[in-house]
């Protein structure tokens, strides 16, 4: 069914019967199609979901039942859980031990919001205090109604849970629109939730340009809630567009993260920590720590150390056992971080490591692990996001120095900061201006906690009871609890 639109329950042929290539990043052969949707199949799946919501009842259900769907999907994943990891290796490029553990999450993440959905049968409606006797009320959160996400393509499965399991677990709606480059493990969701059972427009997928299909997504009037995960300028675009119809809207985009290491961390570690922030997924991360500083005092040692190491990484397809950084997603995605190196270099960047296509790959988007020392702090390799495997490391002198550095910066998604003195990682990480801190470590991500940025890094918060929360309204609802009349106008010696 990966040439088919999943929309109301059924399989269905794109209305204008477009499809697209599917190209495997490591080989650059096509190895699928996928279905091309327009405005047309857009406005069916949307209609669908909002008469799923107004209709035929699942906000309705109770949070405990809208949890056995949820647990079915988690199961219904973790029963495929290798042959979907595979099929993201082929469509993304990543390795496979990545994959297999970003598909593991994704199930963990059904699991988590089903737990929360059964709790919200008793947290969905809070007493509120009155300064008048009068009167009691309360506070009742509600599902917003039908949820447009659109998803990236470097996570394709799990940011696609990030936004389905909270979205279904408080009772709405969703069209999901997952990247044209990185669609088949979103489908692969669909067949699951339609073999557990889940009710008719309650989950519609739409594969397509995002200039197409999913602009029509965020035009859509009957859209009430955005969630987006994307570049700043597309995040920006959407959130103008929003305004028109005054839509609900979360925004996770893009970083360009610090990580401060101190002359007392171990430099082991450190080094570890370093690469798992930058080379992880190819450095396709939006909170990878792109921007190394490093105290003077160890900063020569470690970087020998991290040039040593990084030269060690094994590249190759990642169907390949022992293989631990894949192709770059795209031709395209392998020219823009080839050009930013390139732009790096004509501002008197140093490549300390890497930088080039390795030696033996003629086919595929294969890029070597890079260093860049000497960046200008106003060049854009500093500057801007590159999502590639390129890390800029510089030393510093002092920790006022260390702050300023790391919070000189548009973005605020996340940073990290590495130390054996307890006390200083605590500081740093009260002064850092970012919405995810890590201290002796960098990357890890965990479904409880919450998830999302300062500055122009977005909006709102995805993951944990907050990730749930993004998708409820807030209804007050108060009532006059006396028989004694009101009197304003008509007073009480006047009643007859």
């Amino acid at each position: 069914m990966q040439d088919k639109l999943y929309i109301d329950g059924k399989w269905v042929a794109p209305a204008k019967g477009g499809t697209a290539d599917v190209i495997n990043p490591a080989t650059e052969e096509v190895i699928q199609q996928i279905a091309l949707a327009t405005e047309e199949d857009v406005d069916l799946a949307v209609k669908a979901a909002r008469r799923a919501f107004d209709k035929d009842g699942w906000p309705k259900l109770t949070g405990a039942e809208r949890a056995k769907y949820l647990r079915a999907i988690a199961a219904g994943i973790r029963a495929r859980q290798a042959d979907i990891a595979r099929l993201e290796v082929l469509d993304n490029g990543k390795p496979f031990p990545e994959a297999d553990w970003d598909i593991a999450d994704a199930a963990g993440c059904f699991d988590f919001y089903a737990g929360l959905a059964e709790e919200f049968d008793t947290k969905s409606v809070e007493p509120v205090l009155l300064g008048d006797a009068r009167f009691t009320s309360k506070a009742v959160k509600e599902p917003m109604g039908v949820v447009g996400a659109i998803v990236p393509w470097n996570y394709p499965l799990l940011m696609a849970s990030w936004k389905v399991a909270p979205a279904l677990a408080a009772g709405c709606t969703v069209v999901l629109k997952p990247a044209e480059l990185t669609s088949l493990t979103a489908l692969e969701l669909a067949a699951i939730a339609d073999d557990v059972g889940l009710p008719a427009g309650v989950l519609n997928v739409v594969t397509g340009a995002g200039s197409i299909a999913g602009q029509a997504v965020v035009d859509h009037p009957l859209v009430d809630k955005l969630a987006f995960t994307g570049s700043g300028p597309v995040g920006s675009k959407m959130m103008a567009q929003a305004a028109r119809d005054v839509k609900r809207i979360s925004l996770e985009l893009g970083g360009k993260s610090p990580f401060v290491v101190f002359d007392d961390a171990d430099i082991e570690q450190a080094v570890e920590w370093i690469m798992f922030g930058i080379f992880w997924n190819q450095g396709q991360v939006c909170s990878a720590t792109s921007r190394v500083l490093v105290e003077q005092g160890i900063y020569e040692r470690l970087l020998a150390r991290l040039i040593e190491e990084t030269r060690k990484i094994t590249i190759g397809n990642g169907l390949d056992d022992g293989i631990l950084l894949g192709p770059l997603v795209s031709a395209r995605q392998y020219s823009n971080v080839v050009r930013d190196i390139e732009k790096a270099k004509a501002t008197g960047a140093t490549i300390a490591c890497g930088g080039k296509r390795p030696d033996g790959f003629d086919k595929g988007y294969y890029l070597e692990p890079t260093i860049l020392t000497d960046v200008p702090l106003d060049s854009e390799a500093w500057v801007e996001e590159i999502f590639g495997p390129v890390v800029c490391i510089r030393p510093f002198a002092t920790e006022e120095e260390a702050i300023h550095l790391a919070n000189d910066s548009r973005f605020g998604l996340a940073a990290a900061v590495m130390s054996k003195d307890d006390a200083r990682t605590e500081r740093v990480a009260a002064a850092f201006r970012a919405g995810i801190v890590w201290i002796n470590c960098s990357q890890p991500t965990f479904t409880e906690a919450p998830w999302g940025g300062y500055k122009q890094s977005g909006i709102g918060r995805e993951l944990g009871r907050w990730g749930f929360e993004n998708y409820l309204e807030t209804k007050q609802i108060t009532r006059f609890a006396t028989d004694d009349p009101w009197g304003w106008y008509i007073k009480p010696e006047a009643r007859r």
